[in-house]
């Protein structure tokens, strides 16, 4: 569906510093919690996310609302395991690939987003984190021949590893546009961090007094798409079961340092074979910002 783009071959605890005054992000959130819920123009606007799915647990119920807005998948949603594939009934893992996106196909016909608003980078599932040097060129690429200047992403939450990388690769392309004084404003979504137990917490910001989230509570409509879109995603069925379809939530990002771990360290792709633990994501983040010639995050 839409647009696959060819990546660019071009050059402690995380505190979250105070994001500062986005006034153009605080407007943004303030038109999505209008109880009018009028249309928003958002040509300039970009939903990024990780995986098939993300988008419609984050904002799904907002995506109508968003006119021209353009959706960006980081990954293909389907890992390169063969046994994932097959406990979905597929005989290949591009078998399940192909599943996935005719499933995020039908989500984006509920939700009336043009096959033309949508790019996919093409990323393997569990893959991202270690390409983020690829990922970041890819979406700052993007940001600069659409003229986006609103970003809709992950929170860096120690969820999963392409969550973080996707909010990785947004806020350090937002450090590279900063310095040809192309400001972004970037927006997140908590989708799931680890507790101090073994359990998620689900759709729920850490705590940070330097931040304020914005609840949108969803109404009858909203939700009945929500569910609709959520239903659409048949391979997720049990792994979206705890995710609410009543409200979603959204902060302007804050600075994040990304070369310490989020969620004081505790992280749920840890306790799953995903490829990645805490050690190894931070030498990846530290490469990266080496390579792509950043200064050390937090970054402002």
């Amino acid at each position: 569906m839409g647009e696959v783009m060819a990546l660019a071959q071009s050059p402690g605890i995380p505190r979250a510093n105070a994001p500062g005054e986005d006034r153009e992000g605080r407007r943004f959130l303030s038109r999505l919690a209008d109880p009018a819920r009028l249309p928003v123009p958002a040509r300039d606007i970009a939903v990024i996310v990780a995986h098939p799915d993300d988008e419609t647990i984050g904002c799904g119920a907002q995506l109508p609302r968003l006119l021209g807005a353009t959706v960006v998948l980081v990954t293909d949603g389907a890992p390169r395991k063969l046994s994932v594939a097959q406990e979905h009934r597929c005989a290949s893992v591009d078998d399940y690939g192909a599943m996935r996106s005719g499933e995020f196909c039908a989500a984006m016909a509920l939700a009336r987003v043009e096959k033309r608003n949508v790019v996919e980078l093409g990323f393997s599932d569990q893959t991202a984190a270690l390409r983020l040097v690829e990922l970041t060129q890819a979406i700052y690429c993007l940001l600069e021949a659409r003229q986006i200047r609103i970003v809709l992403t992950h929170a860096y939450e120690g969820g999963h590893p392409d969550h973080d990388a996707a909010a990785f690769a947004v806020h350090a392309a937002a450090e590279l546009k900063r310095r040809i004084s192309e400001p972004l404003s970037m927006i997140e979504m908590p989708l799931y961090r680890a507790d101090a137990g073994s359990g998620w917490l689900i759709q729920r910001f850490a705590d940070d007094p330097a931040t304020i989230a914005t609840t949108v509570r969803l109404t009858e409509s909203e939700q009945r798409l929500k569910r609709a879109m959520v239903a659409a995603y048949g391979t997720q069925r049990q792994t979206l079961i705890p995710f609410g379809i009543n409200h979603e939530c959204f902060r302007c990002a804050p600075h994040y340092d990304f070369c310490s771990l989020p969620n004081e360290g505790l992280l749920v792709y840890e306790r799953y074979d995903w490829g990645m633990n805490g050690a190894y994501w931070l030498r990846l983040t530290q490469r990266a910002v080496t390579d792509l010639g950043l200064r050390t995050p937090p970054w402002d």
